[in-house]
């Protein structure tokens, strides 16, 4: 009876306390609960909008779709909203309906505009040419609570250095971008030493390359390879300038590839060093690079206009000892170097050499031919070559046929 008791009078207790529990949670809680205020649901109406605007995105002005869309769904317009509707301005050329789009982004709109909204856009200006507007909208960025970084900058000098014109707007641009707190980083020295050795500013791309290294960047061997080739490429330098900025940056580090070498030793025959390019050839195999046909026919016919005829048999020899192939270009310049030297039935077993290995001689074969013959009086011989060409297909021009009369005089 007494265990009874106290069960009942522990029941009672407990009901008590779960009814004051329900009492308070009925007073202090908020309901209904709101079904817009969850997560879901919202981005569910965000989506909508969006597949909205997308619809209608050919047929309709554009911001006031945007507006409408998310007004029906209830809801704020989202920075890829208008990023949808900035590109699909951008796109299709619409430039006079982006400004009232930047201008609410701007003056209206609270979110944290995205950078690579800019970023894109900038890129778009400057491919439809429109230079003006890429420049001002990098330093509106600020404007649209964005922090620019290098990214920004880069989107617009990549923009500027397309042209000479925008080019001259560059040093303004990096001065002002310092005010907005933007760091000049390695990727902006890359685009504008591009930009310089596309222009053949080679001498001011040379600077940039060495403040990177005073600001504590590696020495970028891509951009090395790219100045050495422009400066190859030009007639304004000399081979000791060339040579001399070639050993600086070896002795920063630099390691020239097979195409390096090559541009440097058809640079250096072009302006008559052939004992230098020979040299360059020797510095070539030193740093265990192998090199190829293209080098080893530079070199040949570099000492071969220098007249340092001792060394063209050495020369043609060691190529055949590393397994290289002569191609057409070579047995040319080789040929040439014989016939240089009167060594006039040694050309005419490389032609016959040569064709057997399949390497079908040209005009130039047989016109440096025709020339030595005719030379040295062995017109028999030169009849033969003509022969031959006619019996091959090769017309004879008045440049042949001066080369035979002039021998035959």
């Amino acid at each position: 009876m007494v265990l009874f008791s106290r069960l009942s009078s522990s029941s009672s207790s407990s009901s008590s306390r779960i009814a004051a529990q329900n009492y308070r949670l009925r007073r202090r809680r908020k309901w209904p609960l709101s079904p817009y205020k969850a997560k879901w649901h919202e981005t569910f109406n965000h989506q909508q909008a969006m597949q909205m605007i997308k619809q209608s995105a050919t047929t309709s002005t554009h911001l006031s779709t945007l507006l409408h869309s998310f007004t029906i769904y209830n809801c704020a317009p989202t920075p890829n909203a208008y990023h949808f509707v900035i590109k699909t301005l951008a796109r299709n050329s619409q430039w006079d309906q982006l400004p009232p789009v930047l201008d609410r982004v701007e003056r209206v709109e609270k979110f944290e505009t995205p950078e690579f909204i800019f970023v894109e856009l900038i890129r778009m200006y400057g491919n439809a040419n429109r230079i003006r507007s890429a420049i001002d909208l990098f330093f509106r960025i600020p404007n649209f609570r964005c922090v620019p970084s290098v990214d920004s900058l880069n989107s617009l000098l990549s923009v500027l250095c397309k042209k000479r014109e925008g080019i001259r707007a560059v040093p303004q641009i990096l001065l002002k971008s310092q005010l907005m707190n933007i760091r000049i980083e390695e990727s902006c020295f890359c685009i504008l030493i591009e930009a310089l050795c596309r222009i053949k500013k080679v001498s001011y791309a040379i600077k940039l390359l060495n403040y990177m290294r005073i600001d504590g960047y590696g020495l970028d061997g891509r951009l090395c390879s790219l100045i050495l080739s422009t400066l190859c490429e030009g007639n304004d330098y000399s081979s000791v300038e060339v040579m001399n900025f070639l050993e600086e940056i070896r002795k920063l580090g630099f390691l020239p590839k097979r195409v390096d070498w090559c541009n440097v030793i058809k640079f250096l025959v072009k302006k008559g060093k052939g004992i230098d390019a020979l040299a360059a050839l020797e510095q070539m195999k030193m740093d265990r690079v192998k090199p190829n046909v293209v080098c080893y026919t530079l070199v040949l016919d570099g000492v071969i206009a220098e007249d340092k005829l001792e060394i063209v048999d050495e020369l043609f020899d060691e190529m055949l000892v590393l397994g290289l192939v002569p191609d057409i270009h070579t047995y040319n310049v080789y040929i040439n170097g014989l016939c240089k030297q009167n060594k006039l039935e040694e050309g005419l077993k490389m032609l016959a050499c040569m064709q057997e290995l399949g390497c079908k001689p040209d005009v130039v074969t047989y016109n440096t031919l025709l020339l030595g013959l005719c030379k040295v009086g062995k017109l028999s011989l030169a009849m033969e070559i003509v022969k031959e060409m006619k019996f091959k297909g090769f017309e004879l021009d008045s440049r042949k046929y001066g080369i035979v009369i002039d021998g035959l005089s």
